[in-house]
């Protein structure tokens, strides 16, 4: 099956008609449409099918338990009215240039694996990656327990109710250990490579950033008859906040986000009680990461002071900067220049992806492919398919570098 046969399968599930972007949540009907569809993949080409103990989907050519495997994947789960590359295209990909390999003729030395990590976004239990942190011991199964929807639904429970196991969720050190690599192919989730003007580019490093939630405690009252000098209005600190974030992002060349918020009671004509506030924020290293927070929250702390607010600051999640394997790169940048003739530029990124919580325990690299409007998380993501089609075409001569004789 072509990529654009695959791509047109894929493409129509989780979709949202009103917002024209996807809703493929963990453990909802959507997820499982995606699923089939992965599992159907490997059955079609003769694989060896396998969920293992995360809910991970593996799809193996060659002795899953050989060990040194070639594995490459993504995930195909999204934001909220997300985009519909973001992950999908990696897996769709890594089916793509299993073909290519099998149309030349390639002999494969290693185990080669496909695979969908589960619940990389996040969108449902609010902590991403969820999938490769519980394989990576990254995240404990007491953690994973305590992870529950905005309806109350825990981890566990969702993943029951989707006809899966919960019981045996958890570090999984058996699996990692059979692999010798793990390549990610993912649309650039930026405008570099279209500033540049390659199609595919080899990711150097993901920046460190976190997620953190600031809750806003005021007093609810009558919108309508309360003065505004007798309020306690946590609306006024949260909105302050956001302001000081874009200028502590500015100053020290980093991103920062408020893109989630609560509201208690979330009356028209209510004060709030409440504003909880979620942070996303990223830079190009620790020192500049801190700085950016640290100014933030003291921004924070400030407003909330001066308006009679309660503030509390939690980090929900983190993860420090990921520097890929420098062989592997290093061996991924040769495959694609020197047996290619491709010029392949190296480049950072401030997005997560599932390559940088497994680099800790594994090899791992990835692949950019051109976005040439930059927009991701969003249903105006984009990638041309002849860039498409030469990422297919890389990520199948680097698996055929790594995995062939």
């Amino acid at each position: 099956m072509s990529f654009h046969s695959m791509w047109a399968e894929l493409l129509p599930i989780g979709r949202n008609s009103a917002s024209g972007g996807y809703r493929r949540y963990a453990w909802t009907g959507a997820d499982a449409d995606c699923r089939a569809w992965f599992r159907q993949q490997a059955e079609d080409r003769g694989l060896v099918y396998e969920v293992d103990r995360n809910g991970n989907q593996w799809a193996w050519l060659g002795d899953p338990a050989a060990g040194d495997a070639v594995v490459t994947g993504s995930h195909l789960d999204s934001v909220p009215d997300g985009g519909a590359f973001d992950g999908p295209l990696g897996v769709v990909s890594s089916f793509a240039a299993l073909d290519e390999l099998r149309g030349r003729g390639a002999e494969f030395a290693k185990p080669v694996a496909i695979v969908n990590f589960g619940d990389e976004e996040g969108a449902r239990f609010g902590l991403a990656c969820v999938g490769s942190r519980l394989t990576a011991g990254r995240l404990t199964v007491e953690q994973a327990h305590r992870l529950t929807d905005g309806d109350g639904i825990s981890l566990p429970r969702a993943m029951e109710a989707a006809g899966y196991d919960p019981e045996g969720i958890g570090a999984d050190p058996e699996r990692l250990a059979r692999i010798g690599a793990f390549v990610e192919l993912h649309v650039e989730q930026g405008r570099a490579l279209d500033l540049s003007g390659d199609r595919v580019g080899v990711a150097s490093a993901i920046w460190p950033h976190g997620r953190w939630r600031f809750d806003f405690r005021g007093e609810a009252n009558h919108a309508g008859t309360t003065r505004l000098a007798d309020r306690r209005d946590p609306m006024l600190s949260y909105a302050e906040t956001v302001l000081a974030a874009r200028r502590e992002a500015e100053l020290a060349g980093a991103v920062a986000t408020f893109g989630k918020i609560a509201v208690e009671p979330n009356g028209v004509n209510a004060i709030p009680s409440l504003v909880r506030g979620w942070l996303d924020s990223r830079a190009a290293d620790q020192a500049t990461l801190d700085t950016v927070v640290g100014g933030i929250e003291k921004a924070a702390r400030e407003y909330a002071d001066a308006h009679g607010i309660d503030l509390d600051v939690v980090r929900e999640s983190f993860t420090p900067v990921v520097e890929f394997d420098h062989v592997l790169r290093d061996e991924l940048a040769r495959i694609l220049g020197t047996d290619t003739g491709l010029k392949v530029p190296v480049l950072g990124t401030g997005a997560g992806h599932d390559a940088g919580i497994l680099s800790g325990s594994i090899p791992t690299a990835m692949l950019f492919v051109r976005n040439p409007t930059g927009v991701s998380h969003s249903p105006a993501e984009f990638a041309a398919e002849d860039d498409c089609v030469a990422g297919v075409r890389a990520l199948a001569d680097v698996l055929e570098g790594l995995a062939c004789r």
